[in-house]
């Protein structure tokens, strides 16, 4: 689950969602898609009746591939990697620049173009239906962190929104990170993307270098502990490696977390700031979403500057909500094997 970054008083969907959004996925099959690297279409090759079975174990089915789809912002940004276009999307999509004071991608956009999609609610809490309804959906696809609850859905309009259109949910948690991949790459087929094309087959090799690379490195680096943060003005949180899907599949390959003492939704431990050296730890990856606070806005807080992992600069981000495609997975794994290959024991 994403680590919170703000209010405490949360329940765990509240606390995901202060945190920030999480996976959705949905596409769109766009007529005369992207191209890949000989010139053949991508996308829009599905055509006839169309079925999905999701991770509730309901198969939808269709009369024909559906193209009015929308989903959150994660996941279209995943099936955009595939080739595959979403109509609209929810969750953060656009975060202001605070140098040009402009809005500007979310980091969990990815490639996607966000100017060519509806956004039906940039922030938890917002869903615009009388936009959905424009926009004639056929498809909502989600991320799922608690059965049968589709994430980022607004708690008061949530069984509202799932009967206006026919729904997937793919798992966020009690999942890993290649089982993730596989079933966004099994949904993008399914709505018309050819997985044997020279981009993703590239990336998906790209990926399972990287996971023996990262293997390679926790093997080596046995001594490395690695712990999992988000920032809040009040709280520090400190997530349970085995609870998120990616951080899940890297205490797989070997790597070595911090346990935090879990509340009782079990995600993460809640720790004030004058108890942020809790647990020792040589590397510290950071939630990165725009929600939480980063890295170079605490210097307010003397106890995070008295870390032996910051002041080693042993700080690296955590992609907390993955856009789960090959091609953006690998480089997190590259990224956290250089880090750990690299690090020295400070703690």
């Amino acid at each position: 689950m994403p680590s919170t970054a703000r209010a405490t008083h949360l329940n765990r969907r509240g606390l995901l969602a202060a945190g920030g959004a999480l996976g959705l996925g949905a596409a769109l099959v766009a007529c005369g898609g992207g191209k890949d690297d000989k010139g053949s279409s991508q996308a829009g090759k599905a055509s006839g009746p169309w079925k999905f079975t999701d991770d509730r174990g309901r198969k939808v089915e269709l009369k024909s591939t559906p193209k009015n789809i929308v989903a959150f912002i994660g996941t279209a940004a995943a099936l955009h990697d595939y080739g595959i276009e979403v109509k609209g999307v929810f969750g953060p999509t656009t975060v202001k620049d605070p140098k040009t004071g402009k809005d500007k991608p979310d980091i969990q956009a990815g490639d996607l173009d966000v100017t060519k999609v509806k956004n039906l609610g940039n922030v938890w809490g917002t869903f615009n239906i009388e936009e959905y309804l424009k926009l004639e959906p056929e498809l909502l696809v989600s991320a799922m962190w608690d059965k049968n609850v589709l994430w980022y859905l607004p708690p008061q309009s949530h069984d509202k929104i799932v009967k206006l259109a026919p729904t997937v949910a793919l798992w966020a948690a009690g999942t890993t990170m290649p089982k993730a991949l596989q079933r966004h790459a099994e949904l993008a087929e399914s709505l018309g993307a050819d997985l044997k094309a020279k981009k993703t087959v590239d990336a998906k090799a790209r990926f399972e270098k990287a996971a023996a690379k990262l293997r390679a490195a926790a093997k080596a680096r046995p001594e490395i502990r690695v712990m999992i943060g988000s920032a809040s003005a009040e709280l520090f949180y400190v997530s349970l490696a085995k609870m998120s899907a990616d951080t899940a599949y890297f205490q797989e390959l070997g790597v070595k977390f911090v346990q935090p003492k879990v509340n009782a939704q079990g995600y993460f431990e809640e720790l004030s700031w004058e108890k942020v050296d809790t647990y020792p730890a040589d590397i510290i990856m950071m939630d990165n979403r725009s929600q939480a606070i980063q890295p170079a806005d605490l210097k307010s807080k003397p106890t995070w500057g008295r870390l032996p992992a910051v002041k080693a600069g042993q700080v690296i981000p955590r992609f907390t909500e993955p856009i789960y495609s090959y091609d953006k997975c690998a480089v997190l794994l590259e990224d956290l094997a250089t880090a750990i290959e690299n690090a020295k024991k400070v703690a």
